[in-house]
C-alpha cells in the first residue's frame, strides 16, 4: 500500500536526476507546456480585470463600489494567503494547480448566466471573494512550480520571459474585452475568463513537476502552526526580505486600487466609452513586457535594490500624472509606465524569495509574503477610491503617487539597497 501510495504521488513530476537544469528555456517542454498555459488564463484575467469594474460601474456608477469590490476579493486573498503556503508544501501541486483552475472555472462561469436576468450585484460579491482566495492558493503553487521546472539558476530569466509573455496576454486581453463589453456586454466577458480556466487545467494535465526531495515528505513535517510560523520566521531572520515586506506592505496600500481608478478617470472625468478602457489597459501592458524583457539585464547592472527602488519611484511619478492629465494617449503612456516597473520590481522580489528560499520552505514564505504584503491593501483600495469620489482622481493620485516616490526613497536606506545582483 505504502509503494503504491508514493508511485501515486510522484506521477506528473520529474525525477531528481536528468532535470532540464541549464538547458535554454525554450527546449525545456514542461516549462513551455506551463508558460502557453499560464499566457492563455492571463489573458483571460484581462477581460475580467476590465469587465468587473465595468459591470459594477454600470449597475452603480459609483467607483467607491467599485473599490468596495476591489476591497472585499483582497480581504478574501489575505485570509487564504495565511494557509495557502502551509497547504502548498503539503499536497501535490500539479493537482491544487488544476483544482484551482476547475473552481474558477465554475464561479466565474455563473457570472453571466446569473446577468442574463438582469444585473445582480450579489453573484459579484459572492463569486469574487472565492475566486480571489482559490487565486491565492494557486499563485502560491505557481511560484513553488517554477522553482521546480528551472531551478534557480535561470528564475529571473524565466519569471521574466513568463510576465512579459503574460504582458503580452494582457494587450490583447483588455483590448478583446473592451470590445465584447461595448458589444454584447461586460459580463459576457468574464464568460471568456472562465474558459480560459478550462483550457489552462488541460494544459497543467501535461506538466510534469519535479519530486520534491525525501526529506520534504508530509509525513516528516510539523504542525499546522508551526508550519506558520517558519514562513515568518524565515523573512524576519533575512534583512532583506523583512525589509520588502514593510516597503510592500505600504505600496499595495497605495496602489491595489490603482485599476479602479484609472477606470473611473476614463469613463467619469473624462467621458469615454468601454472601448477606449480597454484599448488603455492594452497600452499599459505594452510597458509590462519592455520591464519583464529587460529586468533580468538591469538587475545585473544596477543590482537588486536600485532596480527595485527605481521601479518603485517611476511608478509613484507615473500615478501622479495619470490623475492629472486630461488626454487619453497621455494615461496610456503612464499606464504603461507604472505597469512595466510594477513589473520589474515585482519579477525582483518574486525572484529573490525564490533564490534564498529553501525549497521545502518556499510555499509558506511565499504565503507569508504576500499574507503581509497585502494585509492593508484592501483597505487602502477602500480608502483610495472613496476619496476619489469625494474629491476626485486628481488629488487622491498625487498623494499616493508621492508616498510611492517616499517609499523608494526609504528602501535605498534599508539592507534593500545593499542586496546584489544575481
Amino acid at each position: 500500500m505504502g509503494g503504491t501510495g508514493e508511485r501515486r504521488a510522484e506521477r506528473g513530476r520529474l525525477p531528481e536526476r536528468g532535470t532540464a537544469k541549464g538547458r535554454p528555456l525554450w527546449r525545456q517542454r514542461d516549462f513551455g507546456v506551463f508558460w502557453a498555459a499560464q499566457t492563455l488564463s492571463v489573458l483571460g484575467d484581462s477581460f475580467s480585470l476590465v469587465a468587473l469594474p465595468l459591470l459594477v460601474l454600470r449597475a452603480t456608477g459609483s467607483v467607491a463600489r467599485m473599490g468596495l469590490l476591489t476591497a472585499v476579493g483582497g480581504v478574501a486573498a489575505v485570509l487564504a494567503a495565511v494557509f495557502a503556503g502551509t497547504v502548498v508544501d503539503r499536497v501535490d501541486r500539479r493537482r491544487l494547480l488544476i483544482g484551482c483552475d476547475l473552481v474558477r472555472l465554475v464561479l466565474y462561469g455563473a457570472i453571466p448566466l446569473v446577468w442574463l436576468s438582469g444585473p445582480h450585484l450579489w453573484v459579484l460579491y459572492a463569486v469574487l471573494p472565492v475566486c480571489e482566495a482559490v487565486g491565492m492558493f494557486f499563485a502560491v503553487g505557481y511560484v513553488t512550480a517554477v522553482r521546480s521546472l528551472v531551478g534557480t539558476a535561470q528564475l529571473t530569466e524565466a519569471n521574466g520571459r513568463l510576465n512579459a509573455t503574460f504582458a503580452a496576454a494582457g494587450v490583447l486581453g483588455p483590448l478583446c474585452a473592451g470590445v465584447v463589453a461595448a458589444w454584447v456586454g461586460p459580463a459576457a466577458a468574464v464568460g471568456v475568463d472562465a474558459g480560459s480556466f478550462g483550457v489552462s487545467a488541460a494544459c497543467l494535465l501535461l506538466v510534469r513537476f519535479r519530486a520534491r526531495p525525501a526529506d520534504e515528505a508530509p509525513e516528516k513535517r510539523p504542525g499546522l502552526w508551526a508550519d506558520l510560523r517558519a514562513g515568518v520566521a524565515f523573512l524576519y531572520g533575512h534583512p532583506v526580505l523583512r525589509a520588502l515586506t514593510v516597503l510592500l506592505c505600504a505600496f499595495s496600500f497605495l496602489t491595489l486600487g490603482l485599476n479602479d481608478l484609472v477606470i473611473y478617470h476614463l469613463k467619469h472625468d473624462l467621458g469615454r466609452d468601454d472601448g477606449t478602457v480597454g484599448t488603455v489597459m492594452a497600452a499599459g501592458a505594452v510597458g509590462t513586457i519592455a520591464g519583464s524583457l529587460l529586468v533580468a539585464r538591469v538587475r545585473r547592472g544596477l543590482g537588486f535594490g536600485w532596480t527595485w527602488a527605481g521601479s518603485v519611484a517611476v511608478c509613484g511619478l507615473a500615478f501622479v500624472g495619470m490623475g492629472r492629465t486630461g488626454s487619453v494617449a497621455v494615461v496610456a503612456v503612464l499606464a504603461g509606465a507604472f505597469l512595466g516597473c510594477v513589473g520589474m520590481a515585482g519579477t525582483c522580489s518574486m525572484s529573490l524569495r525564490q533564490e534564498v528560499t529553501p525549497e521545502h520552505l518556499l510555499g509558506r514564505v511565499t504565503s507569508a509574503f504576500w499574507t503581509l504584503q497585502y494585509s492593508a491593501a484592501p483597505i487602502g483600495a477602500a480608502v483610495l477610491t472613496w476619496a476619489a469620489e469625494h474629491q476626485g482622481t486628481a488629488p487622491v493620485a498625487l498623494v499616493a503617487g508621492g508616498a510611492c516616490v517616499l517609499i523608494a526613497g526609504a528602501a535605498l536606506l534599508t539592507p534593500v539597497r545593499g542586496r546584489v545582483s544575481r
